[in-house]
């Protein structure tokens, strides 16, 4: 199974200036409860926004650059060739996660299974990365769970997972 798992605003931003442009603790909870033990699969600037290796996750960076290498990723340089590293007989996970930048989840929204996401309650004017549509007639809702606003959240937020019709 392919999900994509990404937290967005109201007009589907994502990020600004190679950043995110939500940063809500319970959202970076849910991410990290749902991709632990899992395979996930990026951009190279996406992997490098991290910042580090995030711990108990195999990453699979995938870039232009042939020469590219880092410690502790696997490299691929198509979305296709990510998903068949992901999908090797040693590699047992059942779920494999997209997690960015703007131009994989475009790329992966046609073969994905499933949606992960964090519908954030706001709007980012100043976003330069979206997340692609999400058309009702393709994608059903089968899980919603909101939640208000607080002390460490900013914003209102729901929780939606979201299965290809």
């Amino acid at each position: 199974m392919i999900t994509l798992i990404a937290a967005i605003g109201k007009n589907n931003e994502l990020g600004k200036s190679n950043d995110l442009v939500w940063k809500l603790p319970a959202d970076q909870k849910h991410f990290r409860e749902r991709t632990t033990g899992h395979t996930m699969i990026m951009g190279r600037k996406t992997f490098e926004s991290l910042g580090q290796i995030l711990p108990n996750r195999r990453h699979i960076v995938i870039t232009r650059d042939k020469n590219y290498s880092t410690r502790g990723v696997d490299v691929a340089h198509s979305l296709e060739e990510a998903v068949k590293r992901a999908r090797t007989p040693l590699a047992q996970d059942e779920e494999i996660f997209i997690i960015g930048g703007a131009e994989i989840f475009n790329q992966a929204m046609d073969t994905a299974d499933r949606l992960d996401i964090t519908h954030i309650d706001g709007e980012d004017r100043n976003a330069d990365t979206f997340f692609p549509e999400i058309i009702p007639i393709v994608w059903n809702e089968i899980s919603h769970e909101e939640h208000q606003k607080d002390e460490k959240n900013p914003f209102n937020y729901t929780f939606s997972v979201y299965e290809r019709i």
